[in-house]
């Protein structure tokens, strides 16, 4: 399967709208799985603005995500457009403290 055009404007237009970007089950105040939640959980606490979209609202970009990121998984965090990770990514992160430097950075710029 590939991306269909019209998903990948629709991401770019998405990942577009904030610095950092969650796609996600549910939102950042009704996480619909726990990987979702985890990664909104590292993100409240290091009290960064992101925008989240829920996947499950949408078929084409729920599987459209996938490919555009060639991850296979749902949450997906982007900053500034750029793929980071999913769940246990952000945990690596948040844990090593690299997740803080890096969120500031984007938000800098």
């Amino acid at each position: 399967m590939s991306l269909a055009p019209e998903t990948k404007t629709k991401i770019d237009e998405i990942l577009s709208s904030s610095k950092i970007v969650v796609f996600m089950k549910g939102n950042k105040l009704m996480p619909q799985c726990g990987f979702s939640n985890n990664v909104v959980q590292i993100l409240n606490s290091v009290g960064v603005e992101y925008a989240t979209f829920n996947v499950l609202d949408d078929y084409e970009v729920r599987q459209g995500i996938k490919e555009y990121s060639d991850w296979p998984t749902i949450p997906q965090v982007y900053v500034n457009g750029e793929f980071i990770g999913g769940s246990d990514i952000m945990i690596e992160l948040y844990n090593s403290k690299e997740l803080h430097e890096m969120l500031e950075v984007a938000l800098a710029s």
